[in-house]
């Protein structure tokens, strides 16, 4: 792929309907599109949005101009369609409707010819997916399943273009299927407003540990998203506790009538480490915890075996994301 640098007419530049944020807006809204509208559908959460707009383009005005080139392809001679820089040119466009005085007529742009569907797909993971203007997860999720099943890509080529992330973006694919199957349809049905925000949920249900747990406990699907509707699920990052909860009788009875919060202090654990090893290398700390699962006392071990207590269900937990986490790792490196 070679590009060329130029200066374009803003006018010439169509935007990407096919950003799948945009894609749902559209979808949602209509083809009434401004700036702000490009810059609501870009961005998960609406106070984010309004904040880092704004900011965007208070920092345009200022430097009269861009910084870093929009990313299009050249379609026709003088057509060319965006592929990264929705957002920059929309403001470029609102700002010469109200100044016309020719300062944002035309916009820096990194210029492709002729692109094929998979070199702008690759485009766009790189720049949303590993790249530095991430995609909010759900928008991630949204364009891989768009891939998968709507474009047919190998999933060995979606992978290779995400760096080779397997687990995460099965993880990601599955988690929106669920999310559409089963919590979109749901929340219409009771007249609740779909919040794609609830997506992290999703993700963190689809960690092994909790997908055996609720199939156990003879939960679907359909279940987990009605608890996310009516509140039960309350924080993603309690997901991963849902296996101990649905265990103990009193957790799970506080749970079903109030929040996942709530039935775990009926259990009395920890969500969060409030030991920072943030400043230990990944040899360091992987060295020390296989030393101490090699040298672990006759006392411990036999600690972990007693199976009604609560030491044995916390560290057993820790136990089971840990595998979980290094199960994901192992096939991500086995699979390149």
């Amino acid at each position: 792929m070679t590009s060329t640098y130029q200066e374009l007419d803003i006018y010439s530049i169509e935007l990407d309907h096919n950003n799948p944020r945009i894609k749902m807006f559209l979808e949602m809204y209509g083809d009434n599109i401004t700036a702000e509208a490009i810059a609501l559908a870009l961005n998960s959460s609406a106070s984010d949005s309004s904040t880092s707009f704004l900011s965007l383009k208070e920092s345009i005005r200022v430097n009269k101009g861009i910084i870093n080139p929009i990313i299009v392809n050249q379609i026709s001679d003088d057509k060319y369609l965006v592929i990264e820089g929705n957002t920059r040119l929309q403001i470029y466009r609102d700002f010469d409707s109200k100044d016309p005085s020719g300062l944002w007529k035309k916009i820096r742009a990194i210029v492709y010819e002729n692109l094929t569907e998979e070199e702008i797909h690759s485009i766009r993971l790189q720049s949303h997916m590993v790249g530095p203007r991430d995609w909010d997860p759900y928008s991630k999720a949204k364009y891989l399943y768009h891939l998968c099943f709507e474009e047919k890509l190998p999933m060995s080529t979606i992978i290779s273009y995400c760096g080779g992330k397997r687990s995460e973006i099965l993880k990601l694919i599955e988690a929106y299927d669920t999310m559409q199957k089963y919590y979109i349809p749901q929340a219409k049905e009771m007249g609740v407003d779909v919040d794609i925000r609830e997506f992290s949920k999703f993700a963190e249900y689809k960690n092994k540990p909790v997908l055996d747990a609720l199939l156990f406990a003879k939960y679907e699907p359909k279940d987990f998203a009605l608890w996310v509707i009516n509140g039960n699920v309350d924080k993603a990052q309690n997901v991963r506790q849902l296996p101990q909860v649905l265990k103990e009788p009193e957790a799970k009875k506080e749970f079903l009538k109030t929040n996942l919060t709530n039935a775990i202090k009926k259990l009395n654990i920890t969500v969060n480490s409030t030991v920072d090893l943030s400043a230990v290398s990944y040899d360091e700390l992987g060295s020390a915890f296989l030393s101490k699962l090699r040298n672990i006392s006759y006392a411990e071990s036999k600690s972990l075996k007693k199976k009604e207590t609560k030491e044995y269900e916390d560290k057993m937990t820790l136990l089971i994301d840990i595998f979980s986490e290094l199960e994901m790792m192992l096939d991500d490196l086995n699979a390149e």
